[in-house]
């Protein structure tokens, strides 16, 4: 082991004397049309000033090269399902999933579709990357895995978006688990399990808010069932998404909000974003200052993409969260239907190619039987993102531009997939909301099973533009989202069912503490929203839990440790840490009916502990009802963190086990490797705290969490914060890979400024056109 680590050690280090960007001086490429200037400021983050739109994306490949080069091929080879050829055999499934679902297949029809002006800034992004490529620079995974990569391509540039799409969109996870427990537990089951969104619990908009409102078409659950073989292929293609980091979490979602002049101090609006999102090394997102004649946006960019995806521009700001619509639909394809065909080939890192035959129904891939045809029923995927024609980058480009709620909204009828909840706010005072994207319109069924592809269930349209939710300078001043419900009942199309909604606690959390101050709203008082770790979860639950009999002594003083709680999630605290615990033994309550992938979510544990549940019976381990299970459940618990923290109670400080995981894609598992790549460190924050932060099952850590930051102040946008979850640069090496990392967890921001005077020590390269 040690020369194993010494002989790494020995590639990185060199590796670090090849990889470190140019990011000072002046350096001569080709495909720039005249000079553009990168300045870096005091955390990596930069500030592009170019002469013509098209140059200022060039600076941005360019730069996005430098100093994400592995995350960006990663990336792509993700959506091509091309990991087999430097990683090996153990990523074969996740490429066999890649490529029945046809994620490249569907990028590669997203260019023709797009306009003129989007495509020649693809055009630019691609030529900026390729000059930094030519630079010679290599990122160490590319030392160390022992491969060069190609020369980036046009379809590279919105291929991510894809990925994006399955991570943010859809429900295939949830008519597998449905179709599972609907065979097992039956109509009440499923309510069981899945509880459906509160009847009281906050929505987006009011019915007052609404653009249309009248009588939804009468839907119901289907009957249709699966073989338990065909329901285990499609778990499958899950699992291999599992091993990608693209998994439903409970609690995973995003907030943001948006504050109008009339509860402000300054008189105009506030605008806030946090997107809750999988926490990697390194992060996904990328600071940046975009500067051209008439391109000027500064905020997230995605290494990849050539737009700034969430910030502002001079005259709007925008933020986004995850709307959830039902957008995908499994079909059981009848007997006699139709079906085309094509060959994969997959490389395979020391060992032979793997062909891969997948088929496609007229509703899609077939997703249950990775190619064989000879296994159960063919179950086919209906899903708006794999349609062809996806404009979804004009429409990110279109709000780099936009300069008022009339161009917002123009940019958002170009968006398809996934459907996001985008706050909007101008310098003239206006604010607004709309969630665009293709939402199918279903007649009679509600989505949440697998259903007959005979003809019977078929999309008979999307809801249109006009009709999707939307507000604009709504009474209130005031638009929360939290991937919470987003319509009342009276809306007149259907977004899916009642169990598609996040629960509603962060919701309430930031409406409470948003109205608690009806006026004179700061800066400060949003961060203080952002960064808010108090459990409605625990408000919600505490009555039960602190009325358990524990059943032996170190379930006495472990329960102790929660009376007088405030709920407050902090890692220098303990009774966050015995919460959580008792929490993960009861979300495993329907495992002995369900197996052992089943979890609950929190409001599905609540509703079992007020109503006595079904589920909190368990046969086999003579545990009755919900008292028993109460006092089995912190019995395991208080086990479970003996055996993890010692045996004394009060030595079990929450930031011990509860740790922020910002782990490396592809070395993050290797020992020889990941003390280079992974980035940890205590958190506070937990299940469903507006920080959110909730502890991994089995492990405690913090997977996901709020991997970007933005607070925009309307009355002087330079006053404007945000943050990322790491730092900008890729290389474990290099400058600024994680100096962002700590005061993330701390509360703190960066300026959110196009003002030099705000950027502290600053280096700059100039970029001149050659040939």
């Amino acid at each position: 082991m040690l020369i194993v680590l010494v002989a790494v050690l020995g590639v990185v280090l060199w590796a670090r004397a090849t990889s470190t960007p140019q990011v000072s001086g002046e350096v001569t490429l080709g495909g720039l049309s005249g000079p553009a200037t990168v300045t870096r400021d005091r955390w990596g983050v930069p500030h592009i000033r170019a002469q013509t739109d098209e140059d200022a994306v060039f600076a941005l490949g360019y730069v996005h090269w430098q100093d994400r080069a592995w995350q960006m091929d990663f990336q792509r080879r993700v959506v091509a399902g091309r990991l087999s050829e430097v990683l090996g055999a153990p990523a074969l499934a996740q490429d066999k999933f890649l490529r029945t679902w046809g994620f490249q297949k569907a990028a590669e029809t997203v260019l023709p579709a797009l306009s003129e002006q989007a495509r020649r800034l693809v055009q630019a992004y691609t030529a900026g990357v390729n000059a930094a490529m030519a630079q010679g620079q290599v990122a160490p995974e590319f030392r160390i895995l022992g491969y060069t990569p190609e020369p980036w391509k046009e379809v590279d540039s919105v291929s991510w978006s894809k990925l994006m799409a399955y991570d943010l969109g859809g429900n295939m996870e949830d008519e597998v688990l449905n179709t599972r427990v609907m065979q097992r537990l039956g109509q009440q089951g499923l309510d069981e399990v899945t509880a459906p969104y509160p009847a009281d619990g906050p929505t987006i908009l009011s019915g007052d808010e609404l653009a249309k409102t009248g009588t939804q078409p009468g839907a119901g659950l289907d009957t249709a069932t699966l073989p338990e073989s065909a329901i285990d292929a499609l778990q499958a293609h899950l699992n291999a998404a599992r091993e990608l980091g693209l998994q439903a979490v409970p609690g995973k979602g995003s907030n943001d909000w948006v504050i109008g002049g009339s509860r402000t101090a300054s008189g105009k609006p506030i605008l806030a974003d946090d997107p809750h999102l999988a926490l990697t090394s390194p992060m996904l997102w990328y600071l940046a200052d975009l500067q051209g004649p008439t391109l000027k946006a500064i905020g997230a960019s995605i290494p990849g993409l050539p737009a700034i995806v969430i910030g502002r521009n001079e005259r709007v700001a925008w933020g986004v969260t995850n709307t959830n619509p039902d957008v995908q639909d499994l079909y059981i394809e009848p007997a006699d239907a139709s079906f085309t065909q094509r060959q994969e080939i997959i490389k395979v890192k020391g060992g032979d190619d793997v062909t891969l035959t997948v088929r496609e129904s007229r509703h899609g891939p077939v997703v249950s039987d990775a190619g064989a045809s000879d296994v159960g029923p063919r179950v086919a995927l209906r899903w708006t993102a794999l349609q062809p024609g996806d404009t979804t980058m004009d429409a990110f480009l279109g709000l780099n531009y936009a300069q008022n709620w009339d161009d917002f909204k123009a940019a958002l009828t170009r968006y398809v997939a996934p459907s996001q909840n985008f706050v909007y706010a101008d310098v003239d005072g206006n604010t607004g909301y709309y969630a665009p994207g293709r939402v199918p319109l279903r007649d009679g069924w509600d989505g949440s099973l697998p259903v007959s592809g005979d003809g019977s269930r078929e999309w008979t349209g999307f809801i249109p533009f006009e009709g999707l939710p939307h507000t604009y300078n709504p009474a209130d001043g005031l638009v929360v989202t939290a991937n919470n419900k987003v319509v009342p009942d009276s809306y007149a199309y259907s977004l899916g069912n009642e169990r598609n909604w996040a629960e509603p606690y962060r919701a309430a959390r930031i409406t409470d503490l948003l109205t608690a101050k009806p006026d004179g709203l700061t800066v400060q008082d949003v961060k203080a929203v952002q960064l808010d770790t108090v459990s409605l979860v625990w408000q919600d639950m505490k009555d039960a839990l602190l009325a358990t009999q524990p059943d032996g002594e170190l379930s006495r003083q472990a329960l102790e440790l929660l009376r007088g709680w405030d709920g407050n999630m902090r890692a220098d605290a303990v009774a966050p840490t015995v919460f959580e615990a008792w929490l993960m033994q009861l979300q495993k309550m329907a495992q002995d009916e369900l197996g052992n992938a089943a979890t609950l979510n929190s409001l599905s544990v609540l509703k079992q502990l007020q109503s006595d549940g079904e589920l909190c019976r368990n046969v086999a381990a003579q545990i009755q009802n919900c008292a028993a299970e109460l006092r089995a459940s912190l019995g395991r618990a208080a086990d479970d963190l003996s055996a993890r923290l010692g045996a004394d109670p009060a030595d079990w400080t929450y930031g011990r086990l509860h740790q922020v995981a910002s782990n490396h894609r592809a070395f993050g598992d290797v020992t020889a490797l990941a003390w280079l790549f992974n980035h940890s460190a205590p958190t506070s924050g937990g299940t469903n705290t507006v920080n959110v932060a909730r502890p991994e099952q089995g492990t405690f850590r913090q997977t996901h969490g709020a991997s970007y930051r933005q607070i925009i102040d309307l009355s002087d946008m330079n006053s404007s914060v945000f943050i990322g979850s790491l730092g900008q640069g890729g290389n474990p090496l290099g400058d600024h890979v994680s100096d962002q990392q700590p005061m993330w967890i701390e509360g703190q921001y960066l300026p959110m400024s196009t003002d030099a005077a705000d950027w502290g020590r600053v280096r700059t390269l100039t970029l001149t056109p050659g040939t």
